[in-house]
């Protein structure tokens, strides 16, 4: 029976907004649940077109280059929830996100085999030092010559961030031979052999291969730069498929130029173009053994895919059934349906005594309460309520004029 109810919106009147060529996955999952009113932009578009944009979108889907700022969330009177179909969230303003009560989800791990199968694949093609064997053979001359290139097998990685990238890396690692040692900053359970490096330098001084897998935070901005770099193997090749800022490029440069270090992978840089065909430049172009790609980590036909059901099914779980889990902006709650029953969703400011004047309140109507969950964060509280599906109309209109309330809405 529950899974009959639909929501009180009509469907065809919830207006979609996809961005960034979108995986059609998720279009095809939105459509086949009967949501038609749906809209794909191919571009990221800017804070003043999404302004425009997004007065009427009740839900929204980005991926990495679309800014979602405070001026957005307050033109988007109508939005819901914020799928971001990628890893990170850094590109939404979470604090105006939660004290908007818009629901902002992502997919943290959906293409992490991806930007793993790159790094051990950028790691072969450096130490073989195929960037320049290739260059050279475009070119109509014949580099046949061994010298400076070496199997990874037996060689040292040393991984920076051993999160859920960072840990698979790991694993495809020892498969090939290699030794694996990691540096994070929490206490993290080692896969495989791997070992845990008590400081950044220790692991620096060890590893022929170094890869990146941190987030972008003030902490990790310029991480590796010309002190750090002091500490690396003569000859060491760095991968960064993380975050832009988390290398000093000039310093890197400077690290290669002297051969410091012997090559360099960047997938992520400070600075990207907003969409494909821009003009683009860093200071580690025409250098050799450095292999700059566009930003495609975790830019594969598969992980598209999966990050496309994943972050659907989120946004089909809250716009339906009110489960805010995995969201970084509401309080998580998923909770089970209530048989003869309308649910209510109510979203406050986190101050002492909403959730008891919203009990006076419905108790004082002779509306009675058959279930409630509530969970707050340090902003805003989350409260969802099944009650009497004939009073549910007035239940309604009493939550909006509860004190501290942001936003309200009947689910079915």
């Amino acid at each position: 029976m529950a899974k009959k109810k639909l929501t009180s919106y009509p469907k065809e009147k919830i207006n979609i907004l996809f961005l960034e060529n979108i995986s059609d996955v998720a279009v095809s999952q939105f459509s086949r649940a009967g949501y038609s009113n749906i809209r794909k932009l191919s571009a990221a578009v800017s804070e003043a077109e999404l302004i425009k944009e997004i007065k009427n979108v009740h839900l929204l889907g980005i991926r990495s280059k679309t800014t979602v700022t405070e001026n957005v969330l307050k033109a988007a009177s109508k939005l819901q929830a914020i799928g971001c179909f990628c890893i990170g969230v850094n590109q939404v303003n979470l604090g105006a996100a939660t004290r908007a009560g818009v629901a902002v989800f992502n997919a943290p791990y959906s293409n992490t085999r991806s930007v793993a199968e790159l790094v051990i694949g950028s790691s072969i093609m450096l130490v073989r030092k195929i960037l320049d064997k290739n260059k050279a053979a475009h070119e109509g001359r014949w580099m046949k010559d061994a010298s400076g290139s070496h199997e990874l097998r037996g060689k040292t990685l040393g991984i920076i961030g051993y999160g859920n990238i960072g840990s698979q890396v790991s694993v495809l690692a020892e498969s090939l031979g290699m030794k694996v040692l990691f540096y994070d900053t929490e206490t993290k359970m080692p896969l495989g052999n791997a070992s845990d490096s008590k400081t950044l330098k220790e692991l620096l001084m060890q590893s022929d291969v170094v890869t990146l897998h941190v987030p972008e935070l003030k902490s990790t901005k310029n991480l590796i730069n010309k002190i750090n770099i002091r500490y690396f193997k003569k000859g060491a090749v760095l991968i960064n498929y993380a975050r832009g800022e988390v290398v000093d490029l000039l310093a890197l440069r400077k690290a290669l130029e002297t051969g410091q270090l012997g090559g360099a992978a960047v997938d992520v840089f400070p600075v990207e173009p907003e969409k494909n065909g821009d003009p683009f430049s860093t200071v580690l172009q025409g250098l050799p053994n450095v292999l700059l790609t566009p930003h495609i980590g975790g830019s594969t036909q598969e992980a598209q895919n999966n990050i496309g059901l994943d972050v659907s099914s989120k946004l089909f779980n809250y716009l339906e059934k009110g489960i805010s889990t995995g969201s970084h902006s509401i309080p998580a709650l998923a909770l089970p349906p209530q048989e003869g029953t309308h649910r209510l969703l109510h979203i406050h400011n986190n101050t002492p005594g909403v959730l008891s004047q919203i009990n006076t309140t419905l108790s004082r109507n002779n509306i009675n309460i058959l279930g409630q969950y509530l969970k707050t964060n340090e902003e805003i509280g989350y409260v969802v309520l099944d009650v009497d599906k004939h009073m549910s109309k007035h239940a309604l209109e009493l939550l909006r004029k509860v004190k501290q309330t942001i936003k309200v809405r009947m689910l079915y």
